[in-house]
C-alpha cells in the first residue's frame, strides 16, 4: 500500500451519509473519491486566501 494514503475513521449521521452517497453515485465517485474531491477543493480555497499551507513529508 501507498505510504502516502492515510486511513481516517470518519464518524457522521448515519441518514447523512446516506444522502451523501447518493450524491457520490450521481458524480460517478465512491463515497471516499467524493470526499477527497471535497477536501482538494477546501485546501485550494484556502490556500488561495491564505497561502500555502506547508506541511512534513515524514
Amino acid at each position: 500500500m501507498d505510504d502516502n494514503i492515510l486511513r481516517y475513521t470518519l464518524r457522521v449521521d448515519r441518514s447523512l451519509f446516506q444522502k451523501f452517497r447518493h450524491i457520490a453515485d450521481c458524480e460517478g465517485r465512491s463515497a471516499n473519491r467524493e470526499i477527497e474531491q471535497y477536501i482538494k477543493q477546501r485546501v485550494k480555497n484556502f490556500e488561495e486566501k491564505h497561502g500555502e499551507i506547508k506541511v512534513n513529508k515524514d
